[in-house]
Parts: structure tokens; C-alpha cells; sequence
């Protein structure tokens, strides 16, 4: 890395040390991963030589002595094995770079969407000898890892709106059955069946809209509760993270509570269908 790289990607996931300082002299401080760490058995302080292989093997090796100035543990296993982090300029005097040449840039995106189309660009714009890599593309393994967290998510939503919808459905017949003489003296009233299924409806429409009220204050709550304390920890070396990483979206909360009470009431419309099979007569007469 450069002088003017930025660290916040590696201030969050130090676990032991300091950033190294790369400044506009060249430095020895490296940042190594916590898996390196304890494969070669070293800590924050310790000094270590590497070795740089020529492509000519007739010739020694380049060595060069580093000091560990920080450990960090990012979670993806496959990343941290493969790097350390250093002042570029050794590569440029070991390989005899000129200052603007380098082994690689990254492009960062703030949207993940535009990853495929942004890296077609970037492969337009450079010479034909260069190539570019999507990081889906350079970590292939981890993206599709991810793709399984969309299925579930999906899957699960449906189950809990199905559910849901059963359970309102049930209660909705319920309410029939319990106002089945009201129904029957509204009828006699004049009332129509639409009428009279509006006000089941409006009712269902109340109890779901106090489940998504408290359903919200209780999972919001929890989700909270886990995105600053870190109640529940995972293996890195199964699921990539140190524990179970929560992002909220207030958005997505709010089309998802939107899109169950619709889902939800739409459900109900055809149980409330049976209030138009119910003879008056027959109704006031329930017992």
C-alpha cells in the first residue's frame, strides 16, 4: 500500500497492534493476519525476513526485514492466508518500478449492482496486456456462500407470511363463528355481505397491524441488541465471521410490514366469503 491508502477496512477487523506507518519515508512496519500469525508464531513487535523469488532462478532470492506492527482477523479465511500488508515502495525497488507503477489497483463501488458492469468498464479503459477481476470473480467461493443467505432468506419470509396468514385465517373463522347472530341481525337489518365482510376484515386488519407492532419492537430490539453487543458469536473458519453480523435497512422493514398485512389481508378475503352463506333466519337462531 501507499502512504494516502485508506485503513478503516483494517481498523475494524485489528485485533492486536497498530496500522503500520506509511508515510513519505519507506517503512519495515507490515500488518499480517492473525492466521499468518500463529502459523509462523509470530506477535505484535517480533521482526521476520522474506524472501523474494526471482524469476530467474540462477539468482538469490531479495531479502528484506519486516517488523509485525499489527495483527487483524477479518473472518474470511480465504483473504487473510493470502496477504500482508506492506509499504508498496519494496515491491517497486525490488521489481524496479518506476513511483506510478504498481502490481494492481482496486476500484471501490457504492453500489454492489453495478459490480459486474463497473469491472467490464475498468477492462475496457486498460491495456489489452492487463487484465481486470470482479471480486466475485477473485473470490468465487465466498459470493456463492452468500447466494445460499438470499435463498434462506427468501424461503423463510414466505414461511413465516404462510403461517401467519393460517393463523389470521383461523382466527378470522373464529370471529364468524362467535358473531354468527350478528351477522344474522345486520342481514335482517338490511346489510349486505360486503358490508358485513369489511368489518371482519377491519377487525383482522387491527390484530395483524398489533402483531407487526409488537413483532417489530421485539425483533428490531433483538436485532440491536446483536449489532452492538455481539450476543451471538460464530467460527470464522465455518461461516467467515466472528459472529453474526445484522444490518438494518428501515426500508426493507417497511416494505416487508407493508407487504404482510397486504399479503395477509388478501388471505382473509375468501375465509370472509362464508359470511354470505349465512341465512339470517338460521343465524338469529344460533346458539
Amino acid at each position: 500500500m501507499d502512504y494516502d491508502y485508506d485503513w478503516s477496512f483494517f481498523n475494524e477487523y485489528l485485533i492486536a497492534g497498530d496500522i503500520p506507518k506509511i508515510n513519505k519515508k519507506i517503512s519495515n512496519e507490515v500488518l499480517i493476519s492473525d492466521i499468518t500469525a500463529k502459523r509462523l508464531k509470530l506477535k505484535v513487535g517480533d521482526t521476520f525476513h522474506m524472501f523474494f523469488v526471482k524469476d530467474n532462478p540462477n539468482k538469490a532470492p531479495n531479502s528484506r526485514k519486516f517488523l509485525v506492527s499489527g495483527i487483524y482477523n477479518s473472518g474470511f479465511e480465504e483473504f487473510d492466508e493470502g496477504l500482508l500488508i506492506g509499504d508498496i515502495r519494496h515491491i517497486q525497488r525490488i521489481n524496479k518500478w518506476e513511483k506510478e507503477e504498481v502490481g494492481g489497483f482496486e476500484v471501490f463501488i457504492d453500489d454492489f449492482s453495478e459490480l459486474r458492469k463497473t469491472g467490464f468498464e475498468v477492462y475496457n479503459h486498460i491495456d489489452p496486456s492487463l487484465n481486470a477481476y470482479t471480486i466475485s470473480e477473485k473470490f468465487p467461493a465466498i459470493f456463492e456462500w452468500l447466494k445460499l443467505f438470499d435463498t434462506n432468506i427468501v424461503v423463510i419470509i414466505g414461511i413465516m407470511i404462510l403461517i401467519a396468514g393460517i393463523n389470521m385465517i383461523t382466527a378470522l373463522l373464529v370471529l364468524i363463528l362467535e358473531r354468527t347472530q350478528m351477522i344474522g341481525i345486520l342481514k335482517a337489518m338490511g346489510s349486505n355481505n360486503w358490508s358485513i365482510r369489511k368489518i371482519f376484515l377491519y377487525n383482522a386488519a387491527y390484530l395483524i397491524g398489533r402483531g407487526l407492532l409488537w413483532g417489530n419492537i421485539i425483533g428490531i430490539g433483538l436485532l440491536l441488541i446483536q449489532k452492538y453487543f455481539g450476543v451471538i458469536s460464530l467460527n470464522p473458519e465455518t461461516y467467515y465471521v466472528n459472529q453474526a453480523p445484522v444490518f438494518l435497512s428501515f426500508t426493507h422493514v417497511i416494505l416487508i410490514n407493508i407487504g404482510t398485512l397486504i399479503l395477509c389481508l388478501a388471505m382473509l378475503i375468501i375465509p370472509s366469503i362464508i359470511v354470505s352463506k349465512i341465512s339470517p333466519v338460521k343465524a338469529i337462531k344460533f346458539d
